[in-house]
């Protein structure tokens, strides 16, 4: 196992596991799959110093990824604020990998001097949400019922941990 910065070739792999979370419906609120070609402007973001983008190779196949993203960027006063996301491949969960991630990224925040780390999760989000209180994280806040997955709503959580 391995996880290293995120190149350009990894970016197929990250994509056919992006779709897998989309067809969920629990871990993420986009609800289209995504073309690679489509994906490339959110890869670019990734590609700095800020907000990087690391991948989790296993046998030198990517299985998993975890990025930190601006929270409301351009807003000064949330400059040490940020967001982590993180998605695995579904043959590779429940092995430990998120708990490694976990511990990868919060150590990189750290490094890049953020202060505050934030996670924005659905609700039915079980798996998640006990990784991040597995790290600490507590819960900051909820926008109640806010997604609506074709008539079936459920709620935004806030998740957030001091660093």
């Amino acid at each position: 196992m391995s996880i290293r910065l995120a190149e350009f070739k990894d970016l197929k792999e990250m994509v056919k596991i992006y779709n897998q979370a989309i067809k969920t419906h629990i871990c993420t609120a986009d609800m289209d799959t995504f073309t690679v070609e489509e994906r490339i402007p959110w890869f670019k973001e990734h590609q700095s110093n800020k907000y990087p983008l690391y991948v989790y190779e296993v046998n030198n196949k990517v299985v998993g990824y975890v990025y930190i993203s601006g929270y409301r960027p351009g807003r000064k006063a949330l400059r040490y604020t940020a967001e982590i996301s993180y998605y695995i491949h579904k043959d590779y969960q429940r092995q430990g990998i998120g708990t490694k991630m976990m511990e990868f990224i919060i150590e990189k925040s750290k490094e890049l001097d953020y202060k505050s780390l934030l996670a924005i999760l659905l609700e039915i989000n079980t798996p998640s949400i006990k990784l991040l209180e597995k790290f600490g994280f507590k819960r900051w806040g909820s926008m109640p019922d806010i997604l609506d997955f074709n008539g079936e709503t459920c709620s935004h959580l806030y998740y957030g941990l001091k660093i």
